[in-house]
């Protein structure tokens, strides 16, 4: 697996809380919460990136719905 981008992120405190309680309640990290939302956001507007045939192959599944693998959930 590639390493993950990392990036700095201004919030409001009041959406971060937010996140903050919901990830609570979905057994995740602030972190994985925020890619879970951004991932499903992207996916309802069509925008969700497909793997590269090589990536999917290497990983040895053929899913097709584009979704990340649960790894943090």
């Amino acid at each position: 697996m590639s390493e993950k981008k990392r990036f700095l992120l201004r919030i409001d405190p009041r959406v971060y809380a937010a996140i903050e309680k919901w990830a609570a309640d979905d057994l995740r990290s602030v972190n994985a919460q925020m890619e879970y939302v951004l991932s499903e956001a992207l996916k309802r507007a069509g925008r969700y990136p497909r793997p590269r045939p090589a990536e999917e192959a290497s990983e040895g599944r053929a899913s097709d719905d584009g979704a990340p693998p649960d790894g943090d959930a």
